[in-house]
Protein backbone atom coordinates (compact mmCIF):
# COMPACT_ATOMS: atom_id res chain seq x y z
CA UNK A 1 0.00 0.00 0.00
CA UNK A 2 0.98 3.47 -0.77
CA UNK A 3 1.41 6.16 1.93
CA UNK A 4 1.31 9.96 2.48
CA UNK A 5 2.48 11.00 5.52
CA UNK A 6 1.18 14.29 7.04
CA UNK A 7 3.43 15.76 9.76
CA UNK A 8 1.59 18.00 12.23
CA UNK A 9 -1.39 16.30 11.61
CA UNK A 10 -3.48 18.02 15.16
CA UNK A 11 -4.00 21.25 12.77
CA UNK A 12 -7.68 19.54 11.91
CA UNK A 13 -8.47 21.72 9.37
CA UNK A 14 -5.84 21.96 6.93
CA UNK A 15 -5.44 18.30 7.45
CA UNK A 16 -8.98 18.40 6.23
CA UNK A 17 -8.40 20.22 2.98
CA UNK A 18 -5.18 18.34 1.99
CA UNK A 19 -6.05 15.16 3.09
CA UNK A 20 -10.03 15.48 2.17
CA UNK A 21 -8.64 16.58 -1.00
CA UNK A 22 -6.73 13.68 -1.40
CA UNK A 23 -9.55 11.58 -0.69
CA UNK A 24 -11.65 12.51 -3.74
CA UNK A 25 -8.82 11.80 -5.99
CA UNK A 26 -9.10 8.77 -7.80
CA UNK A 27 -5.16 8.51 -8.45
CA UNK A 28 -4.55 8.47 -4.62
CA UNK A 29 -7.11 5.98 -3.47
CA UNK A 30 -5.87 2.94 -1.71
CA UNK A 31 -3.09 4.85 -0.22
CA UNK A 32 -2.48 4.86 3.15
CA UNK A 33 -2.76 8.67 4.88
CA UNK A 34 -0.25 8.23 8.02
CA UNK A 35 -0.85 11.18 10.56
CA UNK A 36 1.56 12.01 13.28
CA UNK A 37 1.54 14.86 15.52
CA UNK A 38 3.12 15.39 19.01
CA UNK A 39 -0.17 16.64 20.97
CA UNK A 40 -1.63 13.26 21.08
CA UNK A 41 -5.29 14.68 21.73
CA UNK A 42 -5.55 16.79 18.95
CA UNK A 43 -4.20 13.83 16.56
CA UNK A 44 -6.63 11.84 17.91
CA UNK A 45 -9.47 14.42 17.00
CA UNK A 46 -7.75 14.14 13.22
CA UNK A 47 -8.12 10.42 12.84
CA UNK A 48 -11.64 10.37 14.15
CA UNK A 49 -12.68 13.26 11.75
CA UNK A 50 -10.35 11.61 8.85
CA UNK A 51 -12.39 8.48 9.08
CA UNK A 52 -15.81 9.84 9.41
CA UNK A 53 -14.84 11.55 6.47
CA UNK A 54 -13.77 9.08 4.58
CA UNK A 55 -16.74 7.14 5.12
CA UNK A 56 -18.70 10.26 3.98
CA UNK A 57 -17.04 10.54 0.85
CA UNK A 58 -16.64 6.69 -0.38
CA UNK A 59 -13.09 6.65 0.08
CA UNK A 60 -10.76 3.82 0.22
CA UNK A 61 -8.13 5.67 1.46
CA UNK A 62 -7.12 4.14 4.90
CA UNK A 63 -6.40 6.45 8.07
CA UNK A 64 -3.83 5.81 10.39
CA UNK A 65 -2.37 7.83 13.10
CA UNK A 66 1.37 7.32 14.77
CA UNK A 67 3.27 8.37 17.99
CA UNK A 68 6.29 7.07 16.32
CA UNK A 69 7.25 9.96 13.73
CA UNK A 70 9.76 7.38 12.13
CA UNK A 71 7.29 4.61 11.44
CA UNK A 72 4.73 7.10 10.70
CA UNK A 73 7.28 7.79 7.54
CA UNK A 74 8.69 4.38 6.96
CA UNK A 75 8.00 3.70 3.44
CA UNK A 76 5.86 7.22 2.50
CA UNK A 77 6.15 7.86 -0.75
CA UNK A 78 5.11 11.86 -0.14
CA UNK A 79 5.28 13.80 3.08
CA UNK A 80 2.88 16.91 3.95
CA UNK A 81 4.47 19.60 6.58
CA UNK A 82 2.52 21.45 8.56
CA UNK A 83 3.94 22.03 12.15
CA UNK A 84 4.65 24.66 13.95
CA UNK A 85 7.07 24.80 17.23
CA UNK A 86 6.50 26.39 20.26
CA UNK A 87 2.74 27.44 19.08
CA UNK A 88 1.37 30.39 20.08
CA UNK A 89 1.93 30.33 23.85
CA UNK A 90 4.85 30.74 24.43
CA UNK A 91 6.74 31.34 21.61
CA UNK A 92 4.28 33.69 19.36
CA UNK A 93 3.65 35.71 22.22
CA UNK A 94 7.84 36.03 23.27
CA UNK A 95 8.40 37.10 20.12
CA UNK A 96 5.91 40.11 19.76
CA UNK A 97 6.15 41.08 23.56
CA UNK A 98 10.12 41.16 23.98
CA UNK A 99 10.35 43.20 20.71
CA UNK A 100 7.71 45.94 22.26
CA UNK A 101 9.58 46.51 25.12
CA UNK A 102 12.28 48.17 22.79
CA UNK A 103 9.60 50.16 20.20
CA UNK A 104 9.91 47.12 17.85
CA UNK A 105 6.30 46.23 16.21
CA UNK A 106 5.25 44.00 14.25
CA UNK A 107 1.97 42.42 12.42
CA UNK A 108 2.71 38.44 11.51
CA UNK A 109 6.08 38.27 12.40
CA UNK A 110 6.40 34.35 10.73
CA UNK A 111 8.66 34.90 7.74
CA UNK A 112 11.37 37.76 8.55
CA UNK A 113 12.06 40.35 11.16
CA UNK A 114 13.04 39.12 14.59
CA UNK A 115 9.99 37.16 15.06
CA UNK A 116 10.67 35.41 11.56
CA UNK A 117 14.35 34.90 12.72
CA UNK A 118 13.82 32.97 15.87
CA UNK A 119 10.50 31.08 14.76
CA UNK A 120 13.38 29.92 12.27
CA UNK A 121 15.97 29.37 15.01
CA UNK A 122 13.23 26.59 16.99
CA UNK A 123 12.08 25.06 14.02
CA UNK A 124 15.16 24.37 11.60
CA UNK A 125 16.42 21.94 14.49
CA UNK A 126 13.09 19.78 13.86
CA UNK A 127 13.15 19.71 10.43
CA UNK A 128 16.66 18.89 10.52
CA UNK A 129 15.15 15.89 12.87
CA UNK A 130 12.88 15.31 10.36
CA UNK A 131 15.34 14.92 7.29
CA UNK A 132 17.52 12.80 9.09
CA UNK A 133 14.15 10.53 9.10
CA UNK A 134 13.20 10.77 5.70
CA UNK A 135 16.36 9.47 4.57
CA UNK A 136 16.67 6.95 6.76
CA UNK A 137 12.92 4.96 6.00
CA UNK A 138 11.74 7.00 2.69
CA UNK A 139 14.55 8.50 1.15
CA UNK A 140 12.68 8.95 -2.16
CA UNK A 141 9.86 10.57 -0.60
CA UNK A 142 9.02 13.94 -2.33
CA UNK A 143 8.41 16.13 0.88
CA UNK A 144 6.12 19.16 -0.06
CA UNK A 145 6.72 21.91 2.96
CA UNK A 146 3.39 24.27 4.33
CA UNK A 147 5.20 25.65 7.43
CA UNK A 148 6.74 29.16 7.68
CA UNK A 149 9.24 30.57 7.18
CA UNK A 150 9.07 29.36 4.01
CA UNK A 151 12.23 30.11 1.87
CA UNK A 152 14.40 28.98 5.31
CA UNK A 153 12.95 25.87 6.16
CA UNK A 154 12.36 24.86 2.03
CA UNK A 155 16.02 25.73 1.84
CA UNK A 156 17.22 24.10 4.83
CA UNK A 157 15.64 20.60 3.84
CA UNK A 158 17.50 20.67 0.24
CA UNK A 159 20.80 21.92 1.21
CA UNK A 160 21.46 20.37 4.92
CA UNK A 161 18.75 17.63 5.06
CA UNK A 162 19.68 16.27 1.26
CA UNK A 163 15.72 15.50 1.11
CA UNK A 164 13.44 16.39 -2.08
CA UNK A 165 11.33 19.16 -0.85
CA UNK A 166 8.83 21.87 -2.60
CA UNK A 167 7.74 25.19 -0.64
CA UNK A 168 3.63 25.64 -0.95
CA UNK A 169 1.99 28.96 -0.05
CA UNK A 170 -1.40 29.85 -0.80
CA UNK A 171 -0.24 33.55 -2.26
CA UNK A 172 0.33 32.73 -5.56
CA UNK A 173 -2.89 31.57 -5.93
CA UNK A 174 -4.68 34.42 -4.35
CA UNK A 175 -2.35 36.97 -5.76
CA UNK A 176 -4.30 37.66 -9.18
CA UNK A 177 -7.81 36.52 -7.42
CA UNK A 178 -7.25 39.35 -4.73
CA UNK A 179 -5.67 42.21 -6.60
CA UNK A 180 -8.90 42.01 -9.34
CA UNK A 181 -11.52 41.41 -6.71
CA UNK A 182 -10.45 44.56 -4.85
CA UNK A 183 -10.79 46.97 -8.07
CA UNK A 184 -13.74 45.26 -9.54
CA UNK A 185 -11.83 43.49 -12.34
CA UNK A 186 -12.90 41.06 -14.60
CA UNK A 187 -10.37 38.04 -14.23
CA UNK A 188 -11.83 36.40 -17.25
CA UNK A 189 -9.17 35.73 -19.72
CA UNK A 190 -6.44 37.03 -17.72
CA UNK A 191 -2.79 35.62 -18.18
CA UNK A 192 -0.18 36.47 -15.40
CA UNK A 193 3.56 35.79 -14.95
CA UNK A 194 4.80 35.89 -11.07
CA UNK A 195 8.20 35.26 -9.79
CA UNK A 196 10.61 36.41 -6.50
CA UNK A 197 10.88 35.38 -3.48
CA UNK A 198 8.23 33.44 -0.87
CA UNK A 199 5.71 36.30 0.46
CA UNK A 200 7.48 38.50 -1.87
CA UNK A 201 7.00 37.77 -5.19
CA UNK A 202 6.10 40.10 -7.76
CA UNK A 203 3.36 40.30 -10.26
CA UNK A 204 5.73 40.82 -13.56
CA UNK A 205 3.38 40.67 -16.47
CA UNK A 206 -0.65 40.76 -15.78
CA UNK A 207 -2.18 40.78 -20.10
CA UNK A 208 -5.98 39.96 -21.76
CA UNK A 209 -6.02 39.17 -25.19
CA UNK A 210 -1.75 40.59 -25.19
CA UNK A 211 -3.04 43.95 -23.92
CA UNK A 212 -0.87 45.39 -20.46
CA UNK A 213 -3.69 45.92 -17.66
CA UNK A 214 -1.36 47.28 -15.41
CA UNK A 215 -1.96 51.18 -16.48
CA UNK A 216 -5.86 50.31 -16.06
CA UNK A 217 -4.81 48.52 -12.53
CA UNK A 218 -3.05 51.48 -11.32
CA UNK A 219 -5.24 53.61 -12.50
CA UNK A 220 -7.89 51.94 -10.14
CA UNK A 221 -6.06 51.68 -7.28
CA UNK A 222 -5.14 54.95 -7.24
CA UNK A 223 -8.69 55.50 -6.68
CA UNK A 224 -9.45 53.23 -4.39
CA UNK A 225 -5.93 54.27 -2.27
CA UNK A 226 -8.16 57.64 -1.38
CA UNK A 227 -10.16 55.50 1.02
CA UNK A 228 -9.03 53.29 3.95
CA UNK A 229 -9.09 49.59 3.03
CA UNK A 230 -6.91 45.78 3.75
CA UNK A 231 -4.68 46.33 1.01
CA UNK A 232 -2.54 50.08 1.44
CA UNK A 233 0.95 48.91 1.57
CA UNK A 234 0.75 46.97 -1.29
CA UNK A 235 -0.66 49.40 -3.64
CA UNK A 236 2.06 52.07 -2.35
CA UNK A 237 5.09 49.64 -3.12
CA UNK A 238 3.19 49.32 -6.66
CA UNK A 239 3.42 52.95 -7.18
CA UNK A 240 6.80 53.27 -6.23
CA UNK A 241 8.33 50.41 -7.22
CA UNK A 242 5.88 49.42 -10.59
CA UNK A 243 4.77 45.75 -9.73
CA UNK A 244 2.35 44.45 -7.24
CA UNK A 245 3.86 41.99 -4.70
CA UNK A 246 1.94 38.62 -4.16
CA UNK A 247 1.65 38.69 -0.21
CA UNK A 248 -0.90 40.68 1.98
CA UNK A 249 -0.43 44.06 2.98
CA UNK A 250 -0.07 43.49 6.89
CA UNK A 251 3.04 40.39 5.73
CA UNK A 252 4.67 43.45 3.35
CA UNK A 253 4.11 46.03 6.33
CA UNK A 254 6.78 44.40 8.44
CA UNK A 255 9.10 43.28 5.22
CA UNK A 256 10.14 46.72 4.05
CA UNK A 257 12.00 49.49 6.32
CA UNK A 258 9.19 52.08 5.41
CA UNK A 259 6.37 51.45 6.90
CA UNK A 260 5.85 51.00 10.86
CA UNK A 261 8.11 53.28 11.90
CA UNK A 262 8.21 54.93 15.75
CA UNK A 263 9.17 58.41 13.67
CA UNK A 264 6.35 58.37 11.72
CA UNK A 265 3.32 56.56 13.64
CA UNK A 266 0.36 58.28 11.41
CA UNK A 267 1.52 56.08 8.69
CA UNK A 268 0.08 53.00 10.82
CA UNK A 269 -3.51 54.53 10.38
CA UNK A 270 -2.81 56.23 7.04
CA UNK A 271 -2.07 52.99 5.72
CA UNK A 272 -4.42 50.42 7.52
CA UNK A 273 -1.51 48.38 9.05
CA UNK A 274 -2.80 46.06 11.64
CA UNK A 275 -0.19 45.92 14.33
CA UNK A 276 -0.05 42.81 16.43
CA UNK A 277 -2.17 41.01 13.94
CA UNK A 278 -0.90 37.24 14.28
CA UNK A 279 -1.69 37.03 17.86
CA UNK A 280 -5.11 38.17 17.39
CA UNK A 281 -5.75 35.34 14.80
CA UNK A 282 -4.20 33.15 16.88
CA UNK A 283 -6.41 34.03 19.91
CA UNK A 284 -9.33 33.78 17.84
CA UNK A 285 -8.61 30.36 16.17
CA UNK A 286 -7.95 29.01 19.38
CA UNK A 287 -11.75 30.38 20.84
CA UNK A 288 -13.33 29.18 17.45
CA UNK A 289 -11.92 25.86 17.78
CA UNK A 290 -13.78 25.06 20.79
CA UNK A 291 -16.80 25.51 18.84
CA UNK A 292 -15.90 24.13 15.85
CA UNK A 293 -14.32 20.64 17.40
CA UNK A 294 -17.91 18.62 17.76
CA UNK A 295 -18.51 20.32 14.31
CA UNK A 296 -15.50 18.35 12.91
CA UNK A 297 -14.25 15.31 14.95
CA UNK A 298 -18.10 13.83 15.68
CA UNK A 299 -19.78 14.83 12.75
CA UNK A 300 -20.40 11.49 10.84
CA UNK A 301 -22.02 13.13 8.14
CA UNK A 302 -19.09 15.57 7.26
CA UNK A 303 -18.67 16.76 4.08
CA UNK A 304 -15.30 18.15 1.96
CA UNK A 305 -15.76 19.97 -1.36
CA UNK A 306 -11.98 19.79 -3.39
CA UNK A 307 -10.28 22.75 -1.78
CA UNK A 308 -7.59 24.95 -4.37
CA UNK A 309 -4.48 23.68 -2.18
CA UNK A 310 -1.99 22.35 -4.08
CA UNK A 311 -1.30 19.18 -2.86
CA UNK A 312 -3.19 16.77 -4.19
CA UNK A 313 -3.18 17.99 -7.94
CA UNK A 314 0.72 17.43 -7.07
CA UNK A 315 -0.18 13.96 -6.26
CA UNK A 316 -2.08 13.26 -9.43
CA UNK A 317 0.06 14.63 -11.43
CA UNK A 318 3.07 12.58 -9.68
CA UNK A 319 0.88 9.46 -10.28
CA UNK A 320 -0.64 10.05 -13.40
CA UNK A 321 1.76 12.18 -14.96
CA UNK A 322 -0.93 14.41 -16.19
CA UNK A 323 1.37 17.74 -15.97
CA UNK A 324 0.21 20.49 -13.38
CA UNK A 325 1.44 23.89 -12.56
CA UNK A 326 2.30 25.47 -9.71
CA UNK A 327 3.65 28.28 -7.99
CA UNK A 328 6.38 26.37 -5.71
CA UNK A 329 9.64 27.23 -3.58
CA UNK A 330 13.05 25.73 -4.71
CA UNK A 331 16.41 26.39 -4.87
CA UNK A 332 17.99 28.98 -6.95
CA UNK A 333 19.48 27.03 -9.56
CA UNK A 334 19.74 29.75 -11.84
CA UNK A 335 16.29 30.57 -12.43
CA UNK A 336 16.60 33.99 -11.60
CA UNK A 337 19.67 35.26 -12.70
CA UNK A 338 20.41 38.12 -10.29
CA UNK A 339 19.05 36.75 -6.97
CA UNK A 340 21.91 34.83 -4.92
CA UNK A 341 21.96 30.81 -6.08
CA UNK A 342 22.06 30.09 -2.42
CA UNK A 343 18.27 31.90 -1.78
CA UNK A 344 15.16 29.40 -2.11
CA UNK A 345 13.06 31.84 -5.01
CA UNK A 346 9.44 30.89 -5.62
CA UNK A 347 8.81 30.51 -9.60
CA UNK A 348 6.21 28.56 -11.83
CA UNK A 349 6.92 24.98 -11.74
CA UNK A 350 6.02 22.25 -13.84
CA UNK A 351 4.54 18.85 -11.61
CA UNK A 352 4.57 15.44 -13.60
CA UNK A 353 6.08 11.95 -13.23
CA UNK A 354 9.51 13.38 -13.23
CA UNK A 355 8.50 15.58 -9.82
CA UNK A 356 8.77 19.18 -9.46
CA UNK A 357 10.63 21.06 -12.50
CA UNK A 358 11.19 24.74 -12.43
CA UNK A 359 11.19 27.41 -14.86
CA UNK A 360 13.74 29.50 -15.86
CA UNK A 361 12.68 33.36 -15.27
CA UNK A 362 16.19 35.32 -15.71
CA UNK A 363 16.36 38.88 -14.60
CA UNK A 364 14.04 40.45 -12.28
CA UNK A 365 13.03 44.28 -12.91
CA UNK A 366 16.56 45.53 -10.94
CA UNK A 367 14.56 47.36 -7.81
CA UNK A 368 12.31 44.13 -7.31
CA UNK A 369 15.81 42.19 -7.09
CA UNK A 370 17.25 44.47 -5.24
CA UNK A 371 14.18 44.80 -2.38
CA UNK A 372 14.16 40.43 -2.18
CA UNK A 373 17.89 40.57 -1.43
CA UNK A 374 17.54 42.91 1.96
CA UNK A 375 15.25 39.92 2.75
CA UNK A 376 17.70 37.12 1.58
CA UNK A 377 20.33 38.26 3.56
CA UNK A 378 18.43 37.99 7.25
CA UNK A 379 17.27 34.46 5.67
CA UNK A 380 20.54 33.14 4.63
CA UNK A 381 22.26 34.48 7.82
CA UNK A 382 19.77 32.30 9.68
CA UNK A 383 20.64 29.57 8.10
CA UNK A 384 23.80 30.50 8.84
CA UNK A 385 23.72 31.07 12.71
CA UNK A 386 20.94 27.47 13.27
CA UNK A 387 23.78 25.08 10.96
CA UNK A 388 26.81 26.80 12.91
CA UNK A 389 25.72 27.42 16.28
CA UNK A 390 27.07 30.58 16.19
CA UNK A 391 25.32 33.34 18.20
CA UNK A 392 27.04 36.10 16.05
CA UNK A 393 25.46 35.33 13.17
CA UNK A 394 21.95 35.62 14.61
CA UNK A 395 23.12 38.93 15.37
CA UNK A 396 24.09 39.19 11.77
CA UNK A 397 20.64 38.29 10.27
CA UNK A 398 18.77 40.57 12.82
CA UNK A 399 21.24 43.63 11.79
CA UNK A 400 20.54 43.64 8.33
CA UNK A 401 16.86 42.80 8.83
CA UNK A 402 14.67 46.12 7.11
CA UNK A 403 12.41 46.70 9.14
CA UNK A 404 14.59 45.61 12.56
CA UNK A 405 17.74 47.81 11.85
CA UNK A 406 15.44 50.55 10.35
CA UNK A 407 13.84 51.28 14.15
CA UNK A 408 16.78 50.26 16.50
CA UNK A 409 20.26 50.71 17.00
CA UNK A 410 22.98 48.20 16.63
CA UNK A 411 23.23 47.52 20.22
CA UNK A 412 19.58 47.66 20.83
CA UNK A 413 19.57 44.80 18.40
CA UNK A 414 22.21 42.59 19.91
CA UNK A 415 20.52 43.21 23.42
CA UNK A 416 17.06 42.50 21.96
CA UNK A 417 18.40 39.05 20.19
CA UNK A 418 20.07 37.93 24.09
CA UNK A 419 16.51 38.75 25.37
CA UNK A 420 15.23 36.68 22.72
CA UNK A 421 17.56 33.91 23.03
CA UNK A 422 16.99 33.90 27.04
CA UNK A 423 13.63 33.44 27.28
CA UNK A 424 13.11 30.95 24.68
CA UNK A 425 15.27 28.90 26.67
CA UNK A 426 14.60 25.01 25.72
CA UNK A 427 13.28 26.21 22.59
CA UNK A 428 16.32 26.45 21.17
CA UNK A 429 19.39 25.20 20.85
CA UNK A 430 22.40 26.34 22.56
CA UNK A 431 24.27 28.76 20.66
CA UNK A 432 28.12 29.74 20.94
Amino acid sequence: MSKLTFLGAGSSVFAKNVLGDTMLTPSMQGFELALYDIDHERLKDSENMLNNLKESLGSTCRVKAYTDRKEALRGAKYVVNAIQVGGYDPCTITDFEIPKKYGLRQTIADTVGIGGIFRNLRTIPVMLDFARDINEVCPDAWFLNYTNPMAVLTNVMITHGGVKTVGLCHSVQACIRHLFSNLNLDMEGVQSKIAGINHMAWLLEVTRDGVDLYPEIKRLAREKQKELHHDMVRYELMFKFGYYVTESSEHNAEYHPYFIKRQYPELIEKLNIPLDEYPRRCVRQIERWKTMRDELVNNRNLEHTRSHEYASYMFHAMETNEPYRIGGNVMNTGLITNLPKEACVEVTCLVDKNGVTPTYVGDLPPQLAALNRTNINTQLLTIEAAITGKKEHIYHAALLDPHTSAELSMDEIVSLCDELIEAHGDWLPKYR
